[in-house]
């Protein structure tokens, strides 16, 4: 069983900066990961069509002999994990905002969070905010239309740097000094946040802790992978293999990319 791959699954190619950073913890694991590119952007379906989604992608890779499965998309967890667990018999680890660490580090007292509709309205993501914001003031944005850019290859174009000083307008109006990434595509847009935000605002995204959680729940269930070797690396899209390709170019270690119908 430890052998077994851990199953990675995002609405596209954006979690691959979750699986980017468990392979970089965990170099010895088997991945497989599946990029739902074909039905992407999940934040403006419904929550019964999210669900049916991520029980598709689960599976996939159940069926494919995965150990664990790590959902790696924030609209997907907020809407469908508790149903993914009790309806299946492998460890999840899910993707949630990171509003604790935004707040508890905030000196303004002013939080920013950009995510899809998905999660800004899903009852999990009102009660992360409620347990963890206390006295912090919390502005939503919903990123409309940029999953699709992202998805499209579009991160440095003209129409993805107007809608984020759009988006962002509002946060630093309301004086906020620290903005969560409330979705896996989002940390490809760092260096362009970058260049919009002023210095003193913090990026926070989750990929760092994600990795950590796998960690963390492979050693409790006794699910590590004891061979010490490079773990067998594959990906799969349903949709334009080249663009997935394109966000993989700073991968070194061997592995295989293909389009899947699923």
């Amino acid at each position: 069983m430890n052998v077994k791959p851990i199953g990675i699954f995002d609405s596209g190619v954006g979690g691959t900066s979750i699986w980017k950073e468990i392979h970089a913890l965990l170099p010895h694991e088997n991945t497989i990961y599946l990029a739902d590119s074909k039905y992407a952007p999940y934040g403006q379906k419904t929550k019964e069509e999210i669900i049916a989604l991520s029980a598709k992608n689960t599976e996939l890779l159940i069926a494919r002999g995965c150990k664990l499965i790590v959902v790696a998309c924030n609209t997907a967890t907020t809407n469908a994990i508790s149903h993914l667990r009790e309806k299946y018999d492998v460890p999840f680890i899910g993707i949630e905002p990171a509003i604790k660490p935004a707040a508890l580090n905030s000196g303004t007292g002013t939080v920013g969070v950009l995510a899809t509709k998905g999660t800004l309205s899903s009852s999990l993501f009102l009660k992360t905010s409620k347990d963890h914001a206390g006295e912090i003031s919390i502005v939503e944005q919903e990123g409309a239309g940029l999953v699709p850019l992202i998805e499209a290859g579009k991160i440095n174009s003209i129409e993805t740097k107007q809608l984020l000083i759009k988006y962002i307008k509002p946060m630093l109006q309301a004086n906020m000094d620290h903005i969560v990434l409330g979705c896996t595509h989002y940390p490809y847009l760092i260096p362009v946040l970058k260049e919009i935000l002023p210095t003193h605002v913090k990026i926070i995204d989750c990929g760092a802790a994600v990795a950590k959680q796998t960690l963390a729940v492979l050693d409790k269930e006794s699910l590590k992978n004891p061979k010490k070797i490079p773990g067998k690396i594959q990906f799969y899209t349903n949709k334009d293999t080249e663009i997935l390709i394109s966000f993989l170019k700073d991968v070194d270690e061997i592995k295989q990319i293909a389009y899947l119908d699923f």
